[in-house]
């Protein structure tokens, strides 16, 4: 179990690396109604955004629609830096779909975050499906989510990359508001 949680710490080490520069988000946005001068989001400000989340071809991954709008403040971290660039300019009502590239996103598609694990080195108890998603606590008291992609009588493989990692994503996004 301790290799096993030290390749995952490796891992996870190799995946808070990928963070780069890439180009901008494209963006489109729609016009703010005029009519006086309107704030405009910047880093440190808490947004509350409606959004809808979109692959290439389409398929919609995630939306705040029948929810509270998603909040959080730019610049801490907390989104994928291309949602968060995306959000910097906007005013309250303004609305924009753009289109967040893998290395603003959740970065490429990793192999090396693909292991392959011994049975033994999992818990006894545990019945590993493909497609199931674990936690695995770090040393450090991170937890990691990994996803069993391949399951057979000696050993389970699983994936520490991110669902969404390798893809573009387009996101239709409004900022309801700047609090």
């Amino acid at each position: 179990m301790k290799t096993f949680l030290a390749l995952l710490l490796v891992a996870s080490a190799i995946l808070l690396g990928s963070c780069g520069g890439s180009p901008a988000p494209t963006t489109t946005a729609t016009p703010t109604p005029t009519g006086g001068e309107t704030a405009q989001a910047q880093t440190g400000d808490t947004v509350r955004v409606d959004y809808t989340g979109k692959l290439e071809d389409g398929t919609e991954f995630d939306s705040s629609a029948g929810r509270e709008p998603l909040q959080f403040t730019i610049g801490q971290g907390s989104m994928i830096p291309g949602f968060e660039q995306a959000i910097i300019g906007m005013a309250p009502g303004e609305s924009k779909t753009v289109k967040i590239p893998v290395d603003e996103a959740y970065g490429p598609y990793r192999d090396e975050l693909v292991l392959a694990v011994d049975r033994d080195e999992l818990p006894a108890d545990l019945e590993p499906e493909v497609g199931q998603r674990l936690q695995m606590p770090q040393a450090d008291g991170r937890v990691i989510v990994v996803t069993v992609i391949e399951v057979s009588e000696s050993s389970v493989t699983l994936d520490a990359n991110p669902p969404l990692a390798g893809k573009d994503l387009i996101f239709e996004i409004q900022l309801v508001e700047i609090l």
